[in-house]
């Protein structure tokens, strides 16, 4: 079974520390490193711009009910060019840097390894920051054990895991086209726009910010929620006020990387 292959793979270490974000998957992947490891782990999450500010309480408040020590740790991914510039291959240097920066906090925490949340379904888009975690060595036991993401949800729901229903969250700035410039203005833009539409309701949501152009995102089920009349002229003011001209509504519904959906090329050469 999946889950005894996670245990006997969580087992193998002395300590832990597991890159936190309060997702399914790294909540998922504490939970059972605490009933493997007991106390030889702490959660760790990265603060950034990059980072919505309610997924940094979510995780504060997650961990506070696994009793999970929990650290915060700043990173500058603005300052790199690759990120800022958003070049393709962004998420390699973005996670290279995050990554090196835990590694030095665990060893500064007497922790000897560093996982993350990593599962099996991360391998079929286009992830380039999965080759910064083999390259620092860092060890991804979800993926390793072959859960994907609707195994691990199943598997939380069924250990009484409160993270088990949560909406998917990437960092913001997936919701920009590659070579479009990122900034800290930007992306509190994009963030104050999703929470807007999340405050409203909708369950699954991303704001891809196109200059002054704002493409929403929903799920399929949810639009005509959104096509009310009055819904519509709230976005529109709410929007316009936030600094976009023009909003629309996508009609192929939330996917994961849609800003990948350009880089056919990239796609289709697996990681190797």
């Amino acid at each position: 079974m999946k889950l005894d292959t996670l245990k006997q793979i969580l087992a193998s270490f002395k300590s832990v520390l597991v890159a936190y974000s309060g997702g399914v998957d790294s909540t998922f992947l504490l939970k059972v490193a605490q009933d493997v490891l007991y106390d030889n782990i702490a959660a760790v999450t990265v603060s950034s711009p990059l980072i919505p500010a309610c997924e940094l309480d979510d995780a504060a408040a997650m961990t506070k009910k696994l009793s999970a020590r929990h650290f915060l740790v700043p990173v500058d991914l603005l300052s790199i060019a690759a990120v800022s510039e958003n070049r393709p291959d962004r998420c390699y240097w973005c996670k290279k840097e995050i990554f090196r920066n835990l590694i030095a906090f665990a060893e500064e925490q007497n922790l000897a390894s560093v996982i993350d949340g990593t599962n099996h379904d991360d391998t079929e888009d286009y992830r380039p920051g999965l080759k910064a975690l083999r390259e620092l060595g860092i060890r991804s036991p979800l993926q390793e054990s072959g859960l994907t993401k609707n195994d691990i949800r199943i598997l939380s729901k069924e250990m009484d895991i409160p993270a088990w229903n949560k909406p998917s969250c990437a960092c913001l700035a997936s919701r920009f086209p590659y070579g479009t410039g990122i900034s800290e203005k930007t992306l509190k833009q994009v963030a104050c726009a999703e929470g807007f539409l999340k405050n409203l309701g909708f369950s699954q949501v991303r704001v891809r910010h196109h200059n002054d152009l704002a493409r929403i995102e929903i799920l399929r089920q949810e639009m005509h929620a959104l096509l009310d009349e009055k819904t519509m002229n709230d976005i529109i003011t709410f929007f316009n006020k936030t600094g976009y001209t023009y909003v629309t509504i996508d009609l192929d519904g939330y996917r994961t990387g849609s800003m990948n959906e350009v880089l056919n090329d990239l796609k289709q050469t697996p990681l190797s």
